[in-house]
């Protein structure tokens, strides 16, 4: 009897949000492998694929301190939270060349996967990243979105800032940032034209009018299945502070939810967390999706079956 094909998940150690998706592919007896790339410079990943044989394109085995894989036998992918090594003890030039190795050997063979579900393909994920490029495809779908202005040029930030105050400042990506050896958080800020100098020139930066908002809601999409969430708590970034959240599981109109599940399916991917902002008048203003958001937070406060959405669709093996 053939070996039943087996869920990947590729993350951290540390990843609880995994944790709970891996558990509820345990109560179903589906099979899990978990790894993480960065395994491989501890010792505890192991990879041996073979390719131009008759018999079949690839074949081999990846192995774990507690289990075997056969990269044939790959019903879907969670491709969560990986980290990649940076071999830090060696030194700068090896460093990059075995870091360089890892991510095309590994990654290569994982890219080989033929008839895998993925959630999300990684190179997908990664074009569906580009916050600009959010913003002009909600717009294609009729979604309402903030006035926004991408620039490096401080006059044209400033005359902005002077049309369409107030504004905030995002940052285009989420990024490690310190001064001082203070770890800096990238959050939407209220900006001033006065705020603005020469520095904005040597690179773009996000710049959106604020939307007068009564509460945000963050929507997750898992397959066919979604979920909103309404966040109150008076912040400009709710992200701040989470024990001022208040949370309400709430109904969306038929035409968002068609254009949010529209805007998934041209981005490629099988799950998504949208940022929306609700005005006063009942509108949903498009902020921004998140391809690989955090979303354990909000089970855990609704009860939502958010991690039971993941299983089901990584156990079906197959896109909604």
């Amino acid at each position: 009897m053939p070996e039943e094909s087996a869920v990947l998940v590729a993350t951290a150690a540390d990843d609880a949000t995994a944790d709970l998706v891996i558990a509820r592919l345990n109560q179903r007896g589906v099979p899990v492998v978990r790894f993480d790339p960065a395994d491989m410079e501890r010792g505890t990943l192991a990879l041996s694929a073979r390719f131009g044989a008759r018999s079949a394109p690839v074949s081999g085995r990846v192995r774990t301190p507690s289990r075997t894989l056969d990269p044939t036998r790959v019903r879907s992918v969670y491709w969560r939270r990986p980290r990649w090594p940076a071999f830090q003890e060696l030194g700068r030039d090896d460093a990059r060349y075995a870091a360089a190795h890892v991510r095309y050997g590994l990654g290569g063979v994982l890219h080989a996967l033929d008839g895998s579900l993925w959630v999300n393909h990684p190179s997908r994920e990664a074009a569906a990243d580009y916050k600009p490029a959010q913003l002009a495809l909600a717009r294609r779908l009729s979604l309402d979105v903030p006035p926004t202005l991408v620039t490096n040029e401080p006059d044209q930030a400033r005359a902005f800032i002077a049309t369409h105050g107030p504004v905030i400042h995002k940052p285009l990506r989420a990024t490690p940032y310190e001064r001082e050896g203070v770890r800096l958080a990238g959050w939407a800020e209220p900006v001033t034209a006065e705020e603005i100098d020469a520095g904005l020139g040597r690179a773009p930066h996000l710049f959106q009018a604020r939307v007068r908002k009564v509460a945000d809601v963050r929507v997750l999409v898992v397959g066919h299945r979604l979920f909103a969430v309404r966040i109150d708590s008076g912040l400009l970034d709710w992200r701040r502070d989470y024990s001022a959240l208040a949370y309400t599981v709430t109904e969306l109109p038929p035409a968002l939810v068609s254009a949010l599940r529209t805007f998934l399916e041209r981005c490629g991917l099988e799950s998504g967390s949208f940022d929306l902002a609700l005005d006063a008048e009942g509108r949903h203003h498009f902020l921004e999706l998140n391809p690989n958001g955090q979303w354990g937070w909000p089970e855990g406060a609704t009860g939502l079956p958010l991690a039971a959405a993941f299983a089901g669709l990584l156990a079906r093996g197959e896109a909604a």
